[in-house]
């Protein structure tokens, strides 16, 4: 197995996400995907767990196995471009940043009608009733948990497994979007995916506290915030993200949400005051601070892999 075809790939799909970002359009990978897990859905359905596990394993077999092809494709050069094209496909670092940044312009121009109708390309809560300081507090949460789940967990799994690494973490974290959530609907069938996204972001979750704890502009508090409140949230990786972030930008994430009418109140992270809108620019630097981190350290680590396998 060559040593730099991998890497050199992760290298380049980071690149070209920054330069290409994520265009929205029906031929996006992604997209293609989330349509035909939509299909298979429809066809599967029967409101229990080992329909949603069924789902799950085909759908995550099935681009796992895309990937496994894939990465066999002869010739390092072709490889190369294999793994960055997986790479650009999955990552969406460069997107999420731009949302960020997005909000941060329609509340600075007191544009709450812009805000709250962008809200939902970030996060699953009800922003009809949010005014400014609650949206950027809801931005630089999604922010915070998006880097690990957008950015931090694509790497990581992509310097573990390569091509196959890459598709598998994207279609777990797809699919938990899709029927993760709790509702009347996905309450058993979308146990399987929500449990699984779980397991795959576990070890991501915690790096990308410890890479917002050496990138961000207070390590002292994120390293504070993140092993005094990372556990205090409900999911067991989100809160590691938000933690380091709160304490990093020297603020207190948390409190009361509304998803879809359901109230959840969740714990308080960090020491400050609530972040406002200039906190989201500040929350948007330190995603692409992590976002550098972590490519370098993608890079290293499955150049590191493949040489000791070889």
């Amino acid at each position: 197995m060559p040593t730099w075809s991998d890497p050199l790939g992760l290298a380049l799909g980071v690149a070209l996400d920054r330069l290409v970002a994520d265009p929205r359009t029906p031929a996006h990978p992604v997209a293609l995907f989330g349509r035909a897990a939509a299909r298979l859905e429809r066809s599967l359905y029967r409101d229990a767990r080992s329909r949603g596990v069924l789902h799950v394993a085909v759908c995550v077999g099935g681009a796992t196995a895309l990937g496994v092809l894939a990465q066999r494709v002869p010739g390092r050069p072709a490889r190369t471009v294999v793994t960055a094209v997986a790479t650009w496909a999955v990552l969406g670092g460069t997107t999420l940043a731009r949302e960020g940044s997005y909000m941060a312009a329609a509340l600075e121009h007191d544009d709450l009608r812009r805000a709250r109708a962008r809200l939902p390309h970030l996060c699953g809560r009800d922003p009809s009733r949010l005014e400014a300081e609650e949206l950027a507090r809801a931005t630089v949460e999604s922010l915070a948990e998006n880097t690990s789940d957008a950015v931090v967990a694509p790497l990581f799994w992509g310097a573990v497994a390569g091509v196959p690494g890459l598709l598998a973490y994207r279609a777990v974290n797809t699919l938990d979007a899709m029927v993760g959530h709790r509702s009347p609907r996905y309450e058993r069938f979308g146990w399987a995916a929500a449990r699984l996204d779980d397991v795959a972001n576990y070890v991501p979750a915690r790096l990308t506290g410890l890479l917002a704890v050496l990138t961000g502009p207070d390590p002292r508090g994120a390293l504070a915030a993140l092993m005094r409140d990372g556990h205090r949230h409900p999911s067991p990786n989100a809160g590691r993200c938000e933690a380091a972030f709160a304490g990093a930008l020297g603020v207190t994430l948390g409190g009361t949400n509304v998803y879809q009418g359901r109230v959840e109140h969740r714990p308080t992270m960090g020491d400050g005051p609530e972040p406002d809108v200039k906190d989201i620019r500040r929350a948007v630097r330190l995603t692409r601070a992590v976002t550098l981190a972590a490519a370098g350290t993608a890079v290293l680590a499955a150049w590191a892999l493949r040489r000791h396998r070889r």
